[in-house]
């Protein structure tokens, strides 16, 4: 016969704070198990003649909290195995902040053991009141163990348990670097609620770990952010931004415009992020992709306007295709190589589409493409198929037939023909060459810009107009450019 677990909790450390019925429970238990006795009502217990065992041994054994909380639940339920009633005894309330409740709650029952929970205060309630705020404002309970950046909201109360040392107390600093400024005030409390040990210090966050101050009652508070520049790296911000713009009393240019007036500014702000990596300037590419995010931003809020879909949805499908297509990494599926990445997320695509027939070699290219893209996109997918030239000489052939070709073209229209054909067979050769033509055009007009801005310098030292120089001194200047740029 199994028998039973009653967790209960200690409370937050002032004996006067227990409530009868868990004094009753700890005096009756036949098995009184405590998580640790590294808590000030323990001793008090003692003094009543209370007889338990503790778990402190366990944390001896190991280096990893969740190994710990582990082991614990595993004995107290080998222990309520035997039939006996386990009475189990945490610092504060069971439900919060207790991960041996989760576990015993979890197995428990599939072991056929009732497990319950009784009583307890937790830390929060003196916490807030030693610090004079209200958690109706809004607040967040946090493991200062496993603190993660992008969970934390700095337009509320922070609360962050667990900091019981100046290590952990430094990774807490180092995560909440990378939301709030580096001075914003935090307050270190530790025995609130319980006389004669309660204590609260303010420092700015970047003092947080600088001195030994913490222990097993110790929780650090962040106090909500109250200048918005601090939030201007918070995604929500920026969504109230979008919609403030496209709102009754935002910006007449950005109320006006639709998906089809906005689609030039996608693909210039696009090339403007590839000139920014082109040139290798990290600052530029951070300006340059929020200018791409604007765009996101602004379709999906225009979308939004009309029922559609909104950007959180866009964020949705995104997740859901990211991890339907990578199951290599986040489901059963291998992949070694980026090729058989790539070939796997085809075979998925194939099948999302519901095993419809297979679609056309050139499907799924967009035709809004710049025409070189375009052009070297068309030709990569023909290629898996065997149609392509086998040697690099052979385009190079293509090339000078299509350059005679374009030579004796007589009209306007031919001649664009000609000239359309000789580019794509350029394009074939970037291919063979691994080049991207799009990128190596970009290349090319910044480098004609950086080496015709030399001209335009060289001129204004000499007092010169260029208009009035010979084509052979600012070629003499160009050269001088390009033997600058070795």
């Amino acid at each position: 016969m199994n028998g039973k677990i009653v967790i209960t909790g200690l409370g937050f450390g002032d004996e006067h704070a227990l409530s009868l019925g868990t004094l009753k429970l700890l005096e009756s238990a036949g098995r009184l198990f405590l998580r640790t006795d590294k808590h000030p009502v323990v001793r008090w217990i003692r003094e009543r003649g209370i007889s338990f065992e503790t778990m402190d041994e366990v944390y001896r054994r190991h280096s990893a909290f969740e190994q710990v909380y582990e082991e614990i639940a595993e004995r107290l339920l080998r222990e309520a195995d035997t039939g006996e009633t386990v009475v189990y005894a945490v610092p504060g309330h069971p439900r919060v902040a207790e991960r041996t409740t989760v576990l015993l709650l979890k197995r428990g029952p599939e072991r056929g053991i009732d497990v319950s929970v009784q009583g307890g205060h937790s830390f929060l309630d003196p916490l807030f009141t030693s610090l004079g705020i209200d958690p109706v404002e809004g607040f967040q309970l946090l493991d200062g163990t496993a603190l993660d950046a992008g969970r934390i909201d700095p337009r509320g109360h922070v609360v962050i348990a667990q900091v019981y040392d100046r290590m952990t107390a430094s990774d807490v600093k180092l995560t909440l670097m990378d939301v709030y400024p580096d001075d914003h005030p935090v307050t270190v409390a530790s025995a609130c609620g319980i006389p004669g040990k309660e204590r609260t210090v303010c420092v700015p966050l970047y003092e947080l770990d600088h001195e030994d101050r913490f222990d097993d009652l110790t929780t650090v508070y962040v106090p909500p952010v109250r200048d918005d520049r601090n939030l201007y790296g918070r995604f929500e911000f920026l969504e109230g931004i979008i919609r403030t713009l496209r709102g009754p009393d935002g910006c007449p240019w950005d109320r006006k415009q639709t998906h089809e007036s906005l689609r030039p500014y996608l693909l210039e702000e696009a090339h403007e992020f590839l000139e920014a990596v082109a040139e290798d300037d990290p600052e530029a590419m951070a300006d340059e992709l929020g200018d791409i995010l604007l765009q996101v931003m602004l379709h999906a809020q225009i979308a939004s306007e009309s029922g559609d879909f909104d950007i959180h949805e866009v964020i949705g499908r995104l997740s859901d295709k990211m991890i339907r297509r990578h199951p290599h990494v986040f489901g059963e599926g291998k992949a070694e190589t980026a090729e058989e990445v790539k070939a796997n997320w085809e075979r998925i695509k194939r099948q999302e589409r519901g095993g419809e027939a297979e679609p056309g070699i050139l499907s799924g290219i967009p035709k809004g493409l710049p025409a070189l893209s375009l052009a070297h996109a068309l030709q990569k997918k023909a290629a898996k198929v065997g149609f392509d030239w086998d040697r690099v000489e052979e385009v190079f052939g293509k090339i000078y037939e299509e350059l005679d070709e374009l030579q004796r073209a007589e009209n306007g229209k031919a001649i664009e023909d000609e000239f359309g054909d000789l580019l794509f067979a350029v394009v074939n050769l970037s291919r063979f060459l691994k080049v991207d033509p799009e990128l190596a055009l970009l290349g090319a007009c910044r480098k004609f810009r950086r080496r015709f801005g030399h001209i335009e310098q060289r001129a204004r030292e000499s007092g010169r107009r260029l208009q009035e120089m010979s084509l052979e001194e600012m070629d003499q200047w160009w050269n001088e450019a390009k033997q600058s740029e070795k």
